[in-house]
């Protein structure tokens, strides 16, 4: 098995500082595609990343990179390497954690000394100097030139950008309340209190919030990690007839050789040239049974050795190898959106620009007309959501305003700091991430979190059948009318020997068994669908291999009666030499374990299912016959083109998959609205399809498409509860609830319903771990 990166040598992963909610995706997302040089872009909040298709790959990056950092984003590319050893963007942020952990020490501390301020002012704590005004002005300046400055710098950074944050919410809110307290401070008459404390409440629990919201981040992205841990960081290099020496995996090169001992991980791919050993294999592609490897086993990358020593060949290192390019895939698949996201994103862009005109409009309202329509607001202390304490000049924000103007400041803060577009940001690629995830650690490679949005909504699935529903490692059962089977066999081996198709190794296994030497070959073409022909030393005129349909199309010709032979459920292969037929290979496949189980899960789920297939009808009614296809879901002989249009017309029914393994379904496997490659398959089907299954278990299909639908559930739940918040949180905090109700939303109690939010959405999609 090989595992090849698809995305194209034009795809960039950039690593994007700075973001903190949907607002800022929105704003990365729109500086990335005003350059002329970037075909799309895919900004992902939970990891940080934006995933860019360049026009051209000779493409400059400064320009590109520098308009993201003007406008608040500090970016750099992706090591090209995700098995990096150490990575530099891996200690870029454990030093953001511990910078952030500093950040959140210093504001609890300050808050904590702002609630003891209050007490020692409600004379329950007997420390007058802590119940002063210029005390609790000094936390709050504290507050914000510390803990807060970073907050306040972005939040300012972006709104003159006119990309207004989250941060530019909480800015303006903790620098509202810190500037009217300076001013009923300084200038007493103006009739409201001071609330000094607000701003270190406030700071407080955003800190808490993103703090809390960051932990629950980075369990989101564990699998990639542990993925990476796999590859050791030194392997054993022979450098003598018996001396090996522990060096760098960086360090090795492709053609030297390594020893594998017992309990060994495998540093890089290799091809085994000496020893036998089990090797387990479940870490990258699921399969529960080990490997046994012998000279010639081909192994991956983050393989366990379980038993005997190996000597292994190096064939890739780094970025190249099975794990470094599974990493690659995994982190392509967190990048790219689902379709569901973008509505979203739509609203994220632009809900910063509409909280700040509600909060201005709450401001107005109630400073010049809600509280001369209803006076009694200005007196709703104890009623409210959090109760505050009002004792000389220092208070609660709003309680027990005396003046519309402390009132309107209050409501005004409220709104800016309880709005929550990171919950929006955060609600589909938390889940995408933690799916993918997981994914990845049971061997289902989804190409991105439109694939799984697909996978969800399907209706139907079309399988191959040879490699698919078969084994695809079929024997020949025998020969009809070959006056020379062995010299035949020859033929068609040697043909056959640079073919990974699977009826060719049953054909090259059964001229290994009979200890025949092939002969060398030359101009072999390959006719999909068909067959294949080519030149052999020493023998006279072209040699074909394939269909009879194909060898009478080409002017092969023979002179007996072949519908008279007992041939219906094996699948014929014909050999000619020039124009003459020389006889008919026999080879049947086995069935997959476990296929029939899988295929009645699929049909119990409502999927619709069929089978197509290059084959002879009676081998392909047979298999549909045990597998309980009816006759109108089987097709057979069809060519790669016919399949296609066969696919369009299944299409006119509901969204359709292919799952396929060899060279002739590439192209539907293209053209479906999901292509599905099993891993044993070829290279091109691999790189065709949009779900890859490492393994060589079929049953894991119907465990990915569930997968895929939980997944979707949660992203709706997330939305649901994203849109719902702010739909209720708002108006509440405005102010709706206070005329009827007396009931109000201090802006430390918003803060922190605005934090729970976030978490609640990240912590939704760590359940689906668990679900």
């Amino acid at each position: 098995m090989s595992i090849k990166n698809r995305s194209n040598q034009n795809s960039l992963l950039l690593d994007v500082e700075g973001m903190k909610c949907g607002g800022c995706v929105s704003s990365v997302e729109r500086c990335l595609l005003s350059h002329p040089s970037i075909a799309k872009a895919s900004v992902n909040l939970v990891n940080r990343t934006a995933w860019i298709d360049l026009k051209d790959a000779g493409q400059e990056l400064d320009p590109i990179l520098k308009s993201l950092s003007d406008l608040g984003f500090p970016s750099k590319p992706r090591s090209v390497s995700p098995l990096a050893i150490p990575d530099p963007s891996e200690l870029s942020a454990i030093d953001k954690w511990w910078s952030q952990w500093r950040q959140l020490i210093v504001a609890m501390f300050l808050l904590l000394l702002s609630v003891l301020g209050h007490l020692a002012d409600g004379g329950q704590l007997h420390l007058p100097i802590l119940g002063s005004l210029p005390f609790h002005a000094s936390l709050a300046t504290f507050a914000l030139i510390g803990p807060g400055r970073q907050i306040i710098k972005g939040g300012a950074k972006a709104a003159m950008a006119l990309a207004p944050s989250m941060d530019t919410l909480v800015g303006l809110g903790v620098s509202s309340a810190y500037f009217a307290s300076l001013v009923a401070l300084i200038w007493p008459n103006v009739g409201w209190p001071c609330f000094f404390n607000e701003p270190v409440m406030l700071l407080g629990f955003v800190l808490l919030g993103r703090f809390l919201e960051e932990r629950a981040r980075f369990r989101t992205n564990l699998a990639i990690k542990q993925l990476a841990k796999l590859q050791p960081e030194t392997a054993r290099l022979i450098v003598g007839k018996d001396e090996t020496r522990e060096v760098r995996v960086g360090a090795l090169r492709p053609g030297e050789k390594l020893q594998l001992l017992a309990g060994d991980r495998i540093p890089v791919d290799g091809i085994v040239i000496e020893g036998n050993s089990a090797v387990d294999i479940s870490s990258l592609t699921g399969e529960p049974l080990p490997l046994e490897a012998s000279k010639g086993t081909e192994l991956l990358s983050g393989s366990l050795n379980l038993e005997g020593n190996l000597i292994v060949e190096v064939q890739r290192i780094g970025a190249e190898t099975a794990l470094a390019r599974i990493i690659g895939l995994v982190e392509e698949a967190q990048a790219r959106k689902a379709p569901i996201q973008g509505l979203a994103d739509r609203v994220a862009g632009k809900f910063c620009y509409g909280v700040v005109g509600l909060a201005a409009t709450t401001f107005l309202f109630w400073w010049q007309v809600g509280a001369r329509i209803w006076p009694k607001v200005l007196y709703a202390s104890g009623q409210g959501f959090l109760p505050g304490h009002e004792h000389g000049l220092h208070s609660t924000l709003g309680s027990n305003a005396e003046s519309p103007l402390g009132l309107a400041l209050q409501l005004a803060i409220a709104v800016l700091v309880i709005a929550c577009p990171c919950a929006l940001g955060l609600a589909t690629p938390t889940v995408i991430t933690v799916a993918s995830g997981q994914a990845a650690r049971r061997g289902w490679l989804f190409r991105g979190g439109d694939v799984i949005e697909m996978a969800a909504s399907l209706n139907q699935i079309v399988f191959d059948k040879t490699g698919t529903l078969t084994i695809g490692r079929p024997l020949v059962k025998g020969f009809v009318n070959s006056k020379n089977q062995s010299q035949m066999l020859q033929l068609a081996a040697s043909l056959e020997e640079s073919s990974r198709h699977p009826l060719a190794h049953a054909i090259l296994q059964e001229a290994q068994r009979q200890n025949i030497k092939l002969l060398s070959s030359r101009n072999i073409r390959t006719f999909p669908g068909k067959g294949l022909s080519g030149e052999l030393h020493g023998i006279d005129g072209t040699i074909r291999l394939g269909t009879l349909e194909w060898l009478e199309s080409e002017g092969v010709k023979w002179d007996f009666d072949i519908k008279g032979k007992n041939i219906k459920e094996e699948t014929v292969v014909a050999v000619s030499q020039g124009t003459k037929l020389l006889g008919l290979i026999l080879i049947n496949d086995q069935v997959r374990k476990n296929v029939d189980v899988a295929l009645n899960r699929l049909r119990n789920n409502g999927l619709i299912l069929h089978m197509m297939s290059g084959d002879r009808k009676e081998a392909v009614q047979k298999l549909g016959e045990q597998l309980s296809f009816h006759s109108n879901q089987l097709s057979w002989k069809l060519l790669p083109d016919q399949k296609l249009n066969k696919l369009e017309e299944l299409k006119t029914n509901g969204s359709i998959a292919m799952v396929g393994d060899g060279i002739n379904d590439a192209p539907a496997l293209a053209a479906s609205d999901l292509g599905i490659a099993i891993g044993t398959g070829t290279q091109i089907a691999q790189e065709s399809a949009d779900l890859l299954l490492l393994g060589d278990r079929l049953e894991d299909l119907p465990d990915a498409l569930l997968l895929a639908r939980k997944t979707m559930n949660k992203i709706k739940q997330n939305l649901s509860w994203a849109f719902g918040y702010n739909l209720i949180a708002l108006p509440i905090a405005a102010g709706v609830l206070l005329p009827k109700y007396g009931l109000l939303l201090s802006p430390p109690i918003a803060a922190l319903l605005m934090a729970i939010s976030s978490i609640t959405v990240v912590l939704n999609a760590l359940s689906l771990r668990t679900s």
